[in-house]
């Protein structure tokens, strides 16, 4: 196989939203013996020690930044990263992960259009396209298959947050575009991480719920392997792996494999004894076909993301 080859770098990410799809149904099991924000702690601890001894090992050094720059990437990785988590593991406990994997689903395609918003561009006719069926899907799992809830916004509340724990995610990234031309990536999510485990760690110790250390040593060895593979799999080595795949396959098409996390995770809930309705699948063959149409031959006569208004 040559040193070019694609195959690699494709195995790597699809292990990766394997990786990702997973640790959401793996969420839930985990979430009847911890505190939401107990697994939160333990995913970042757990990612921050695996990047730390990676750069180590790499020989990876931290850059020089002035305190402008260090306060501004330690506040945007506190909203993106610990917001996005307290968010997800939280709504989680109010929802399944079928429902909560279908909406981190349109993070790439809500990131698109913020890029859209902020350079005050219009949406190109197949994004428009795109989030009208995307939505549309999320619409009839979260409705339950009655649109007719939309009218009086009756919505579960675990959707809600998971819903905004995936726009601080699609912020994150964009932001991340500007903050990467400062500092290399693994520097970036390891800051990241260490910054989730000390919010998330406050968070904690300043509330009289949760403690990660003692509900760790009182879990089952399957709810202690739950929070590892969170931590070690869903996290620090995928990460990696996905890193790895746009370094070598490039973000537009790394980020057609996101598709694949709501795919993963029905199927591990399945196997995990999850209730899967036939609505949820048929909700994730909607959204994986309204955010694979920008992708079609017939919407690739404009090479740029978004049209000028």
């Amino acid at each position: 196989m040559k040193a070019t080859s694609p195959i690699k770098p494709i195995i790597l990410i699809v292990i990766c939203t394997f990786f990702w799809g997973s640790s959401l149904p793996m969420g839930k099991e985990a979430l009847g013996e911890m505190q939401p924000l107990s697994i939160v702690f333990w995913r970042f601890f757990i990612a921050a020690l695996g990047l730390a001894a990676y750069l180590l090992l790499t020989h990876i050094r931290m850059p020089n930044l002035d305190i402008k720059k260090w306060l501004w990437i330690i506040i945007v990785s506190a909203i993106g990263i610990g917001g996005l988590n307290f968010c997800v593991f939280t709504g989680l406990t109010l929802t399944n992960a079928a429902n909560g994997s279908l909406i981190m689903a349109l993070s790439p395609l809500f990131t698109s259009l913020i890029v859209c918003i902020v350079s005050r561009t219009l949406p190109s006719r197949a994004q428009f396209l795109s989030l009208f069926i995307s939505l549309f899907g999320v619409l009839i799992v979260l409705t339950n298959g009655h649109l007719d809830r939309l009218l009086s916004m009756s919505f579960n509340h675990g959707d809600k947050l998971i819903f905004i724990g995936m726009l601080a995610w699609s912020m994150y990234t964009y932001v991340s575009g500007g903050i990467n031309r400062w500092i290399p990536v693994l520097p970036y999510t390891f800051i990241g991480m260490s910054t989730g485990t000390i919010v998330i760690g406050a968070m904690c110790a300043t509330s009289a719920g949760p403690n990660p250390f003692i509900e760790l040593w009182g879990s089952s060895a399957t709810g202690i392997f739950e929070v590892l593979y969170i931590g070690l799999f869903g996290t620090f080595a995928g990460y990696l792996m996905w890193l790895n795949g746009i370094s070598k396959l490039g973000p537009a098409k790394a980020v057609l494999f996101f598709n694949l996390v709501p795919i993963f995770s029905v199927i591990t809930a399945s196997l995990l004894g999850q209730k899967v309705t036939e609505l949820q699948v048929v909700g994730i063959i909607v959204v994986i076909t309204g955010l694979l149409l920008p992708r079609l031959p017939q919407f690739k006569k404009q090479p740029n993301m978004c049209t000028k208004s």
